[in-house]
């Protein structure tokens, strides 16, 4: 296999954002919760600038992968600020859940490969952040639970329809209905993680496994995105239709006529996103 990583060192994103870390790895841009101080807990800020690094780096064409990961060793996230909940009044929580379902769509339909690197622990709107990603990889020490029964509320950041639809229906209730934490080895049998990395390298295996991804044809890995997430919330017929329709896209693109010449010619392949 050739480089996972084009040569170049790191370079740092010039991006007005108050509570993220944006550094480019090559084509792979890692976001980084930048609160360890409170365990990266989720502010109204981090939740906006979210959404907005999930746009940003949807839009620029020299980015083919994202990884979202905490800052410190202890925290991908662990859930919602409390600290500033107590100062909202319900009509500012009202609010707050309309921005926690923009900015996690904003993840969640990014057009690109979206990985969570869950180095600590990561609870109820922090696994919901992770959730809204399209793969995940876990230290081994990770940590995971939605546990806002406990607290006298229900997941309101996605967490009662993403999680389901990954790991099933009676799976997630276990988890949502008892707030328990499960290990990364458990998150792995389940289902819910898609890799368990080495000790203290969730960060480095998923900025690998994004950087495998960012392999493939930019458009290409759009519309497979496209088709899987759609196709996933309709009847199968319909799904097929969605299928075509996405592969009738990359039909007309330079990149599939680059795939065929590569492949032919037995070298790799210079996909540029036409």
């Amino acid at each position: 296999m050739g480089r996972l990583f084009p040569s170049g060192p790191l370079r740092c994103v010039a991006m007005p954002l108050e509570t993220l870390l944006v550094e480019d790895r090559g084509t792979v841009r890692v976001l980084t919760m930048n609160r360890p101080d409170r365990l990266n807990a989720l502010s109204r800020q981090l939740v906006a600038d979210l959404g907005a690094a999930a746009r940003e780096a949807g839009a620029d064409r020299g980015v083919r992968a994202v990884v979202v990961t905490g800052a410190g060793e202890k925290a991908f996230s662990a859930g919602a600020d409390l600290k500033e909940r107590q100062t909202m009044t319900l009509d500012d929580v009202r609010d707050f859940l309309l921005l926690y379902k923009a900015s996690f769509e904003d993840l969640d339909r990014c057009p690109k490969p979206v990985v969570a690197a869950i180095n600590g622990v990561a609870f109820g709107g922090g696994l919901e952040v992770a959730l809204s990603c399209d793969l995940r990889v876990a230290d081994p020490a990770a940590k995971m639970g939605l546990t806002e029964t406990r607290l006298g509320i229900i997941p309101g950041a996605g967490g009662t329809q993403r999680l389901p639809r990954l790991v099933g229906v009676a799976r997630a209730k276990d988890l949502i209905l008892t707030g328990r934490h499960v290990s990364a080895e458990e998150a792995l049998s389940l289902g819910l993680v898609n890799r368990m990395s080495g000790v203290g390298d969730a960060v480095g295996e998923a900025v690998r496994l994004a950087a495998q991804c960012a392999e493939g044809a930019p458009i290409a890995l759009e519309m497979a995105l496209r088709a899987i997430d759609q196709g996933a919330q309709a009847a199968f017929e319909h799904g097929l239709e969605i299928e075509r329709d996405a592969y009738l896209v990359t039909l007309a693109t330079k990149d599939r006529d680059e795939g065929i010449a590569a492949f032919k010619e037995k070298r790799k392949p210079i996909f540029r996103g036409e």
